[in-house]
């Protein structure tokens, strides 16, 4: 799935858990954190756009960090900075996970047969995890769920005061959180 789609998955998620700010945007980032293995492509453009020859990209993209040591790492690597230590990691650990399920519904190309497998157990192990109906990049669930994530996360601006914006910027949140009130006011 897009990037985008990770994190607003994430954030809905963090925005179900009693936990603070600040774990909350931790627990969303963590959504989003196994797309780090993608750093390859820039990598790939410039070293071909030098002339060279490189496939970094797809080479280890859901391969490095799209797996349960990842998972870990990046949790543990969270850990001090989490108030609510025990809940925030269960939700941070989750939020790695909820990628990795998104990914394997909705990262097929756009050709049929182009599954994009995950490689859950990369470096102990080179088995690979696919479902065969994945939806293409580009497809319609895709766009949906999309769609629905951002159209959950103004209601939830509406309602509690807070939309994905926060994770950039309090001050632009704050701003369209005043915006979506003024039209559409809650009722009591």
């Amino acid at each position: 799935m897009h990037v985008v789609t990770h994190l607003l998955a994430g954030w809905a998620l963090a925005e179900q858990t009693p936990l603070e700010r600040r774990d909350k945007a931790l627990v969303a980032w963590a959504s989003v954190a196994p797309d780090l293995d993608g750093a390859g492509l820039p990598v790939d453009w410039a070293v071909r756009a030098l002339g060279g020859n490189s496939d970094l990209y797809e080479t280890y993209h859901h391969v490095a960090f799209h797996g349960l040591p990842a998972a870990v790492a990046f949790t543990l690597l969270l850990m001090p900075f989490l108030k609510r230590k025990w809940l925030g990691v269960a939700m941070v650990f989750l939020s790695f996970h909820l990628h990795l399920l998104c990914d394997l519904a909705g990262s097929a190309g756009g050709t049929p047969g182009d599954i994009w497998p995950i490689h859950y157990l990369y470096p102990f192990s080179d088995r690979e995890f696919f479902w065969n109906g994945q939806w293409p990049l580009t497809s319609w669930q895709n766009t949906t769920l999309t769609l629905a994530l951002m159209l959950y996360g103004l209601w939830v601006g509406i309602r509690r005061g807070q939309t994905p914006l926060v994770l950039f910027s309090s001050r632009a949140d704050a701003r369209l959180v005043a915006v979506l009130r003024a039209r559409f006011r809650p009722s009591t």
